[in-house]
């Protein structure tokens, strides 16, 4: 039966794959791909060789429709983000709602995620846990969105790239500055790091760094530091 299967890759260790994601991988007629680079260096580390066709964020819509093409030819088709599981912050849901539409099935392959590697190593004892991914590069719109999540009063997670880390740890900083943050920084690779301090406490550690490498998650707890 065609069938899609959204595939949940490493976001760092390529040891850190499921056994039943390799068999997929090695099962289907094609890879569809957010890098084709990305994932051939991973389906390499495993001597899996397939087809690689690309679907990013840029070319999904046009992408989704070749990969339902394929399907409709009765062939299999996987799908991975670079790192972790499509849709939570990388492309794959519009892929997702084309194949759906189609009337093929989707099947997800579960595994790796930023956000739960985060968390499960937070110590994070609050139930609720809103999950923003990328905030807006500009800074009124970053600062509006890190205001609306903190009067929440809830726990929160999003991702940061290196180089606005210190942008996002100085408008907590200005906004909540008893905030309790929990970072993870290259998380899984090499050299993976976590700290957990106040928003302001880090912002001094990481703003007296020659540089800051790695993409890095934030949990922000909504409980504030004593």
């Amino acid at each position: 039966m065609s069938t899609l299967y959204i595939v949940a890759t490493p976001i760092g260790n390529l040891k850190d794959i499921t056994l039943r994601a390799l068999e997929v991988l090695q099962s289907v007629d094609v890879v569809a791909c957010e890098d084709t680079r990305h994932t051939l260096k991973l389906l390499n580390a495993h001597n899996i060789t397939k087809r690689l066709i690309s679907c990013r964020a840029d070319n999904e819509e046009q992408s989704a429709a070749g990969i339902c093409r394929i399907l409709e030819e009765g062939r299999t088709v996987a799908y991975a983000s670079d790192a972790g599981t499509p849709s939570l912050s990388d492309p794959g849901a519009a892929l997702v709602q084309a194949v759906r539409r189609a009337g093929f099935s989707v099947l997800p392959i579960p595994g790796p995620s930023a956000l739960a590697t985060l968390v499960s190593v937070a110590g994070l004892r609050e139930r609720t846990v809103t999950f923003d991914g990328f905030l807006s590069p500009k800074a009124g719109k970053r600062r509006s969105r890190i205001r609306e999540l903190l009067d929440r009063g809830e726990a929160f997670v999003v991702y940061e790239s290196p180089f606005r880390l210190l942008k996002l740890l100085a408008d907590i900083a200005d906004l909540s500055p008893e905030s309790e943050i929990f970072i993870g920084r290259e998380m899984t690779k090499v050299h993976e790091e976590y700290r957990a301090a106040t928003a302001k406490e880090l912002l001094e550690e990481f703003g007296a760094r020659v540089r800051i490498l790695g993409e890095v998650s934030v949990l922000v707890s909504g409980k504030k530091k004593a």
